[in-house]
């Protein structure tokens, strides 16, 4: 390693995905696609932005995003986790009461 410089940069890594999303695909596929879209649209893509996030990569309901910082990482997703209990006020939790009666 003669007179190389290695250029390092710190960067924060947040990872994300839906809970329940099979079942919620398998019982109502376009609509839960058409919900996941406008979440995207409306609340999470706006706050990575706005937190100078950059999306890596997508996968079905997963999420991969790099922050520039920690701080950055915990605000958006801070900001999206309540926006989505916001957002699903009033949403009846489908099938989660089987589960629970089986425990």
């Amino acid at each position: 390693m003669g007179g190389e410089s290695v250029e390092r940069r710190l960067t924060a890594i947040l990872t994300a995905d839906v809970a329940g999303y099979s079942r919620l695909m398998g019982q109502d596929e376009a609509g839960t696609l058409a919900r996941l879209r406008a979440h995207r649209r409306d609340l999470i893509d706006p706050e990575i932005a706005k937190h100078k996030g950059r999306i890596v990569k997508t996968t079905g309901d997963g999420i991969l995003i790099e922050f520039p910082s920690v701080v950055e990482a915990v605000a958006c997703a801070d900001v999206v986790q309540r926006g989505m209990v916001e957002r699903n006020t009033g949403v009846p939790a489908v099938g989660l009461a089987r589960y629970a009666d089986s425990a």
